[in-house]
């Protein structure tokens, strides 16, 4: 089995505004399918990330800078992420259509990583 990491994108401000009731029910849609994939054996781990851009740190004249980032006028930002495993491309971006992120509008990179 290779790793792959399921990069789960979002646009900001785009999507409509939801009660904590429906945000709970989303929530739980995505906790089922990391159970799913838990219970195959597929899922190595994930998480929702913050809603902040965090930092991005960069070489600059012999130091480093650490900037906010990754750039300021981003539209499109790594909501979150998870790590599973797959034998293939096809079977890891299968796996990837089933998840519920893109039902809600989200957009889904899947990259293979090697375990270091």
């Amino acid at each position: 089995m290779l790793d792959f990491m399921l990069f789960l994108h979002q646009d900001l401000g785009t999507g409509p505004i939801r009660s904590p009731e429906e945000m709970m029910a989303v929530t739980k849609e995505y906790m089922a399918w990391a159970d799913r994939m838990r219970a195959e054996g597929r899922l190595k781990g994930g998480e929702r990330l913050a809603n902040d851009p965090g930092k991005v740190l960069r070489p600059k004249g012999g130091r480093i800078a650490v900037t906010d980032g990754p750039y300021a006028e981003t539209k499109e930002l790594i909501g979150g992420y998870f790590a599973i495993s797959a034998t293939d491309y096809d079977e890891a971006c299968r796996i990837a259509e089933s998840c519920p992120h893109l039902k809600y509008g989200g957009r889904i990179e899947v990259r293979q990583f090697h375990t270091m």
